[in-house]
């Protein structure tokens, strides 16, 4: 059993609410090298033909160059709630930022796939770090009533580096080969782990506790499994890549059986790799429910309509990534809005209408043609992004602020790891519906345009009808009568 209690982790903010300019220094790098690292991930969706092309690699090779990053961090992120209660924010951000700025060298200077490959593994595992520290940090450091102002940012963070990947990318690929890529992200990463070295204070004390080396595996074949079986049969959809994903899925949901079983015998002692007490809060439940829900059709639609601009309305690639900035921007610049909103007024009124908004864009979505005009989707993708942005601030701040501070690391790390899990299953449903109906209408001698246009209707159909299950949740997540302050509601 643990010694130190961590639950004794201080804060240095003041009881008015304001944050201490050292503590707000540690937020800033903390967000700018979230930023960094999820623009890293998403660029290299655009950037994969390329690279097919100049290594002389098949497609479904140089897929793995996002699979094997998603897998990485599909590992990585459940072992992050014993990872920020072990070690300190100094030493968590400066060994994240090593990785990833390691990562990105070794994969500018890949001489072939092999070791490109390897160079998005190491940036992975720094990536993975990132997102759980940043929230956990800014529950321990920040007060009660400014969270939702915080949470804000790292809603900014989530949905401004998504919409600017994809788009930086096809501006740098027009003029640059994949190389580019890494060279723009490297000089950015090394300074953020310069200013990490040089200002990030320690904000907590490091906990001892023994590492469980057989919920390592456990977790990395639960967790992989079922984000690589999910991938798979969103990649292929049939035949061998079906197959692999089925025989993927069932170790994953096995080993994430064992896992389970294995963190609740453990954390009876308080030595679970990843402590499943945060789920005694419906409030914390609820809302990583919600917030799966959520990234299925966020993370679906991101993948699902620029395949549908450019194969049914005959779009190029820029200009479909065009059509989906607007939206992501303004959920970007009103993530902050809606933080001050939330430590206002609390969850409902941003949450119901949130979860509402983007319902109705998916039923929306779900009527599109071969036909239908690009300001149309520029105006429906707007509103989704209003509603994400009502929806991920109160979601993030309430459902960790529903848990003892001690909880704090491993709510982060569930809260994570659900999203990744969603959001490849998201693309995964999205694409195989579409995918399924477009090259049936293909053998019956349709234009890849009307083949398309139902296989994208139903696809976000079924996205819609599974976000009405977000609406109907929404009213259950309320905002923590003292946002925590330390104290777990276990039955709220």
């Amino acid at each position: 059993m643990s010694a130190v209690d961590t639950g004794s982790i201080p804060t240095t903010a003041p009881a008015d609410g304001t944050i201490a300019r050292s503590d707000m220094r540690v937020i800033w790098l903390l967000l700018v090298a979230a930023f960094v690292a999820i623009l890293n991930e998403t660029t290299m969706g655009i950037a994969i033909p390329h690279l097919n092309t100049d290594l002389g690699i098949p497609p479904e090779l140089g897929q793995w160059l996002t699979s094997a990053f998603m897998l990485t961090m599909a590992v990585v992120i459940p072992t992050t709630g014993f990872i920020l209660q072990r070690f300190t924010t100094r030493q968590v951000f400066i060994a994240a930022m090593i990785s990833f700025s390691l990562g990105t060298l070794v994969s500018l200077i890949a001489p072939g796939f092999a070791v490109l490959l390897v160079g998005r593994v190491i940036q992975a595992v720094g990536t993975g770090i990132m997102m759980p520290l940043l929230m956990t940090t800014i529950m321990n450091v920040v007060p009660p009533q400014s969270r939702g102002r915080m949470m804000g940012r790292v809603g900014m963070v989530i949905s401004l580096a998504p919409a600017t990947g994809p788009v930086l990318a096809g501006a740098v690929l027009e003029v640059f080969n994949w190389r580019a890529l890494f060279a723009i992200i490297l000089p950015i990463a090394l300074i953020a782990l310069a200013m990490g070295i040089r200002w990030m204070t320690n904000l907590g004390e490091t906990r001892r506790m023994p590492l469980d080396v057989v919920s390592i595996p456990l977790a990395a074949l639960g967790f992989g499994g079922i984000v690589f079986g999910i991938s798979q049969l969103g990649g292929e959809g049939a035949g061998a890549g079906a197959t692999t994903g089925v025989i993927a899925l069932v170790v994953g949901v096995v080993s994430l059986g064992l896992f389970v079983w294995r963190q609740l015998v453990l954390q009876r002692v308080d030595d679970a790799l990843l402590d499943l007490r945060v789920f005694r809060s419906t409030n914390f439940t609820f809302s990583v429910i919600i917030m799966s829900i959520l990234a299925l059709s966020m993370f679906g639609t991101l993948t699902l309509l620029p395949q549908y601009l450019q194969n049914v309305v005959g779009l190029e690639s820029f200009s479909a990534g065009l059509i989906l900035l607007p939206g992501s921007v303004l959920m970007g610049l009103l993530g902050p809005i809606m933080g001050r909103v939330y430590d206002a007024r609390g969850t409902r009124p941003l949450l119901i209408p949130g979860t509402i908004l983007v319902s109705a864009a998916l039923f929306f979505y779900s009527t599109v043609s071969e036909h239908t005009e690009w300001w149309v989707l520029v105006i429906v993708q707007a509103v989704m992004s209003v509603g994400l942005a009502m929806s991920f601030t109160p979601l993030f701040s309430a459902s960790l602020g529903s848990l003892q501070r001690s909880l704090y690391s491993h709510g982060s790390a569930v809260l994570n790891t659900m999203q990744q899990v969603a959001g490849a299953a998201g693309v995964a449903v999205l694409l195989v519906t579409y995918s399924a109906i477009l090259h049936s209408g293909e053998e019956q001698g349709l234009s890849t345009a009307l083949a398309g246009a139902p296989g994208a209707r139903m696809a976000f159909l079924i996205a819609a009808i599974i976000s009405l299950a977000a609406v109907a949740l929404s009213p259950f997540v309320r905002k923590p009568a003292d946002d925590a302050g330390g104290e777990f509601h276990g039955g709220h």
